[in-house]
């Protein structure tokens, strides 16, 4: 079940929260060598599998594969949930793709706060992809409590990637895309994306 579809633009999305739009940079922080394995079956993917005939092969063939991977580096203290239902009130509840949260102490299967970063893929629609993606962020934003606790959001339509942060009533959308063919990039993008969140994680729990 999709976040509602009242919004047809992240345009409408901020208007009607009242939420500051901005663009800008993003900066690789911290680089990390892909698996080699991982390499080839994306390529291998790309060249082979019919991925972009729905958002679920995108996610399964592209996505998950790529997330998972830069993931795992950073899997001791974040969970990644895939399909898991995220509700707050009934405007902002739905069932992002992938989503980032903090690993519970309780277990693996326990959904622990705070919610840290959203994955929505999209087979084509980029505006109604990053309408649905701030959406999901405003909905962790408030789970969270913390509206100072930076909320990432990605959408992808498998092959390009955007990014964005939700910090407050500020929305930064990061204005280089990022795409697959250059996959070293697009890892150390992700890589430094989980930095960014565990930098976060280690001012709240220090705090």
């Amino acid at each position: 079940m999709a976040f509602t579809n009242q919004f047809k633009s992240l345009a409408a999305v901020l208007k009607h929260y009242q939420i500051h739009y901005q663009e800008m940079d993003f900066e690789i922080i911290k680089t990390a060598t892909l698996n080699e394995a991982v390499r080839q079956d994306i390529f291998f993917t790309l060249k082979e599998v019919a991925y972009d005939v729905s958002e679920a092969a995108i996610c399964e063939n592209l996505i998950y594969p790529v997330l998972k991977e830069a993931w795992k580096q950073y899997a001791d203290i974040f969970a990644i949930w895939s399909h898991a239902s995220l509700e707050y009130d009934d405007e902002l509840t739905g069932i992002p793709d992938y989503l980032i949260s903090k690993r519970s102490s309780l277990g693996k299967i326990i959904f622990d706060s705070p919610l840290l970063a959203v994955v929505e893929a999209k087979k084509d629609n980029f505006s109604a992809g990053w309408a649905q993606c701030a959406l999901e962020m405003l909905a962790m934003q408030k789970i969270n409590k913390d509206p100072e606790l930076p909320i990432y959001g990605l959408v992808s339509n498998g092959e390009i990637w955007e990014i964005a942060m939700l910090q407050n009533q500020q929305f930064i959308f990061y204005n280089k895309r990022f795409v697959i063919e250059e996959l070293d990039i697009l890892f150390n993008v992700l890589i430094s994306l989980l930095e960014l969140c565990k930098l976060q994680l280690s001012k709240i729990c220090s705090s």
